[in-house]
């Protein structure tokens, strides 16, 4: 098969692979109808992800069908349509009891991390039966691939970490398909003002069309000045890091009233400076995860009924085997106007 391998920072490749089998019983393999391009996937190419080595087949979303399963798999068979987690969870280790599927102990976030991911023609899926989930017939696929990452982390990693509540001033920094699908569920709670800050005007624009109440261009370096004076010196409830640098995270140290949350969202691959001189007496919580999907039944009923439209944070198409161009326009986000790529293997 043919499939995207890492090869060491700044190195890729589209080239040949050996199909995945079957491994243990409770494994599937799946051959992938659509998968995507995450920001995470575009920190593993800048080497932030040390995990992943070379010859590693990245990706860790997307829809497909089942093409075989161990004999321990009782809830899918060959033919079926299912969406991949970007979690995989074995169900019964202490942490998959807690209901914190990225730690659990055989599992975690290990596709196109620890083990080969799913920008490929076909997937190895461990723990088939919990980290997969079955698409109804007639189900918009595309929309469907939101599932599998951003629509949980942000919500997750964002919303809840962040405790969003009714009336709250919330200030999303990073309008990226991550910050975006924050945005997007933060609204199941009716937040009073959402504020999404940013440097990429189209993305900001593209926020207002989501309902972000007010937009902010970061790139003056004056947007914890006009943060403050958005909400009368009193700071946000919530602040939510959708970028995973320096600057983002300080922004949102510094914009976060007394008694409120910072919600680390972003994948950090060098360290921050933490303020606690300024921050030790405000009475706020810092918040980190890495997304569990615990979510994602639910979120998967909002899509099917539309309460939501995760659609709307897909900007560009393209046919698998042309990943490496995808790459390119996904890494160029501001130029290319980018927000979610969809890759089709036909």
């Amino acid at each position: 098969m043919k499939a995207l391998v890492y090869h060491g920072p700044g190195k890729k490749a589209w080239e040949e692979k050996p199909k995945p089998t079957i491994n243990k019983t409770t494994d599937a393999v799946v051959k992938i109808l659509k998968t995507t391009i995450c920001g995470t996937d575009l920190h593993i190419m800048k080497g932030d992800v040390p995990a992943v080595t070379d010859g590693r087949i990245i990706g860790h979303e997307g829809v497909g069908i089942i093409e075989e399963v161990g004999n321990a798999v009782s809830n899918f068979k060959k033919g079926e349509h299912v969406l991949i987690s970007c979690i995989t969870s074995c169900g019964k280790c202490e942490y998959c009891k807690k209901g914190m599927y990225s730690h659990c102990e055989d599992g975690g976030w290990i596709l196109g991390n620890l083990i080969d991911g799913t920008q490929a023609e076909y997937v190895r899926i461990p723990h088939a039966d919990n980290s997969l989930y079955p698409i109804p017939t007639g189900a918009d696929e595309e929309a469907l691939v939101m599932l599998s990452d951003i629509l949980p982390t942000g919500f997750e990693c964002g919303v809840l970490n962040g405790q969003v509540k009714p009336g709250d001033t919330i200030a999303i920094v990073g309008a990226g398909p991550v910050g975006l699908a924050a945005l997007l569920t933060s609204q199941f709670y009716t937040p009073a003002e959402i504020i999404v800050i940013d440097m990429d005007d189209n993305r900001l624009n593209v926020a207002k069309t989501f309902g972000a109440s007010q937009i902010i261009n970061s790139s003056d370096g004056k947007a914890v000045e006009k943060i403050m004076k958005l909400t009368n010196n009193k700071g946000v409830d919530v602040a939510i890091e959708a970028v995973g640098i320096e600057t983002t995270f300080e922004i949102c140290s510094e914009i976060v009233g007394a008694g409120g949350h910072v919600a680390n969202i972003g994948v950090h691959g060098k360290s921050v400076t933490l303020h606690m001189e300024t921050l030790w007496s405000k009475n706020i919580t810092i918040t980190t995860r890495l997304v569990d999907t615990v979510t994602t039944p639910m979120l998967f009923k909002t899509v099917q009924s539309n309460k939501i439209q995760p659609k709307q944070l897909i900007t560009h198409h393209f046919k698998l085997e042309d990943i490496v161009k995808a790459y390119d326009t996904f890494g160029n986000a501001a130029k290319e106007k980018a927000l979610k790529v969809i890759l089709t293997n036909e």
